[in-house]
């Protein structure tokens, strides 16, 4: 495998600065998981007060105060969860919010309404087995919202009008079966639909709600074209494609006549998304990631504003991440590889004047914590593979204990920044490996295709070269290194323990498939419009019945001889728990040492507090326990 002169300068500059660099103190594992103090931050429409989540009763719950106190003021407590935190919420209006809330991870998510002045909160879709979410809030109408619904027919979203302050709900569009997705244009008006019928895929349009839906776009699901946002005047719309070419990039795009013109193109990555005016109405840049996020701004106002944040935070990446509707008063937000995220309140009225307003994380030291670099290596075919490596703060970068940290999806990637797992890890000893494997998104159609039906095969490849490069830099003791990973993460972690039994010592399978036939068994019923493309991204569980047999962990649990520690929520729907149920019998049937934890409050994932700590704490023992990490 071949190893860049650029990255082995870095590893190298990394080694002397390490080297001369104290061992941070053992930070506990709550530290890490705890709840924040304060977190995700919103201004109101007019700009005049402000709402926030803070723990009560170790749940996060909406607070709201004054503007003017921003930062000093602990508010007025509008919510009393106690079973979930409270994750998305937002202003529907000057005087309202809306949140959404499911029962132990059934990912069911209700509405719920609450007034800015208190009061109990009110379930705006109160029906059972039912997933509900926001289309539009709709800006310039105080009264009401679009969601999207599964209350007909579980299997699709239908499009509702909400009055927010009576619960009236009309239709707006009936799904036929096949749409999984609805776009409105500035004044709020659906007028774009995303079809899905086997592998095609449609973008519908509509002059206006009144008219009938017409084809705009027909491809293949293997090629991509999203509309991001519609042109100030709604008739034309600004979109990302890769029709003809590997990167998606930027077009402006006329459904009336069906011409578009190129905007902006990235030969190294495709573009991500767009920035966008609201109050001007006008188009400011697009975003895109390579090794770390990037802007490319058209406008030159947003792009000297831009400039003076990074100015004002050097060495951190700043954004706006909430203003008012006439976007002179906001959150910045900053944050880097060590520093989890600090926000500063501005207004545009006054000029270099940022009020801090929270440390997300004040009891983490930014020089206890490990930088992220990026790396890349060749892959056994000669693929291009990236990833991020973490290493102990002042450890010399030699013969380390290592984990190999697999992300999820696999249709997803890791990035650059802080990482909450990756810091307790590094914080341990180890050395942190993650990888984009083939598949991960962000680097063109190429990448993503080469990893079609490469489940347990060339997808768990890049994971091992990737673990062998970390070896051949010397910088991994071959004898004390771990995998571990969630959902399909904890997928690739038995397979790992499967196919390369000799490369590690244990793994941590963290709500992972065990089964790819269970897998399309069990799948929630919204997701069936999703089938046919599942089936040739993953495999088809009939026409690849070998494959499947081949690279289903709970078939083969008989190759797995090293600890094992398998982590699952109850009321997942997306890895249901009789996979991890399956794969723990198989293992202790023979008398193979496996660690089972089950949560019945939680679904996909823990999200609640103290089942955090459980998790982790349970994990960094095993951990210390099968590396012979030094307390």
């Amino acid at each position: 495998m071949k190893f860049s002169l650029l990255l082995a300068a870095a590893l190298l500059a990394t080694a002397a600065t390490g080297h001369a660099q104290t061992r941070p103190p053992l930070i506990p594992v709550e530290d890490f998981f705890r709840l924040p103090e304060k977190a995700a931050f919103r201004i109101s429409p007019d700009g005049k007060h402000y709402a926030w989540l803070a723990p009560w009763e170790k749940r996060l719950n909406i607070r709201v105060a004054p503007i003017e106190r921003v930062g000093t003021d602990e508010g007025t407590r509008l919510t009393s969860a106690t079973e979930r935190d409270i994750g998305g919420y937002g202003w529907i209006s000057n005087d309202q919010l809306i949140y959404a809330q499911d029962k132990g991870g059934d990912e069911n998510f209700h509405l719920y309404v609450v007034s800015r002045e208190g009061g109990e909160a009110r379930d705006m879709t109160p029906f059972d087995g039912v997933r509900a979410g926001i289309v539009d809030l709709l800006e310039e109408d105080d009264d009401h919202i679009l969601i999207n619904m599964n209350k007909r027919d579980k299997k699709v979203f239908d499009v509702y009008r909400l009055n927010v302050k009576t619960g009236e709900l009309e239709l707006v569009a009936e799904n036929p079966g096949t749409i999984v997705g609805w776009d409105t244009d500035h004044d709020g008006k659906l007028r774009l639909a995303y079809e899905y019928v086997g592998t095609t895929t449609r973008v519908l349009y509509r002059d206006a709600e009144s008219e009938p839906w017409k084809k705009i776009f027909e491809t293949d699901f293997r090629d991509s074209v999203s509309p991001r946002v519609f042109t100030a005047d709604n008739k034309k719309l600004y979109i990302t494609s890769d029709l003809g070419r590997d990167k998606s990039a930027l077009y402006e795009y006329d459904p009336a006549t069906g011409a578009q013109s190129l905007l902006y193109e990235n030969d190294e990555a495709s573009v991500s998304g767009v920035i966008w005016s609201r109050l001007r109405k006008k188009l400011l840049g697009v975003t895109y990631y390579t090794d770390k996020p990037h802007r490319h701004y058209f406008d030159k106002e947003a792009e000297d504003f831009y400039n003076m944040l990074q100015a004002q935070f050097p060495g951190l990446r700043a954004g706006v991440s909430s203003m008012s509707k006439d976007e002179k008063r906001m959150f910045v937000a900053v944050a880097s590889d060590r520093v989890p995220g600090r926000l500063y309140y501005y207004d545009k009225e006054k000029p270099g004047v940022f009020t801090q307003v929270a440390d997300f994380y004040p009891w983490l030291k930014e020089e206890h914590l490990a930088e992220m670099k990026p790396i890349q290596y060749q892959a056994r075919d000669g693929l291009t593979i990236h990833g991020y490596l973490t290493l102990p703060v002042g450890a010399d970068p030699k013969n380390l204990p290592a984990i190999v940290v697999v992300h999820g999806g696999p249709e997803s990637r890791d990035t650059w920044g802080y990482d909450t797992e990756a810091q307790l890890l590094a914080n341990r000893g180890m050395a942190v490996l993650q990888v984009n494997y083939r598949i991960s998104t962000g680097y063109g159609k190429a990448f993503w295709k080469a990893g079609f039906r490469q489940w347990g095969l060339k997808q768990q490849d890049d994971i091992t070269d990737g673990v062998k490069w970390l070896i051949e830099q010397g910088i991994a003791d071959p004898k004390r290194i771990a995998i571990y990973g969630g959902s399909y993460g904890g997928y690739a972690t038995l397979m790992g323990l499967i196919k390369t039994p000799e490369l590690y010592c244990c793994g941590v399978d963290y709500v992972g498939v065990s089964n790819l036939f269970t897998l399309f068994s069990s799948i929630p019923e919204y997701w069936k419009p999703l089938l046919e493309q599942m089936y040739e991204t993953i495999g088809h569980p009939v026409k690849d019945k070998e494959q499947f047999e081949a690279t289903s962990p709970t078939l083969h649990a008989d190759r797995i001889s090293v600890p094992l520690f398998i982590a699952q929520g109850a009321n997942d729907p997306r890895v249901v728990k009789a996979q991890s149920d399956a794969m723990v019998e198989a293992m202790r049937a023979r008398g193979v040492e496996v660690q089972y934890m089950v949560k019945n409050n939680e679904g996909h994932g823990f999200h609640n507090e103290e089942n955090r700590f459980d998790f982790y704490r349970a994990m960094d023992a095993f951990l210390t326990e099968h590396l012979g990490l030094k307390r």
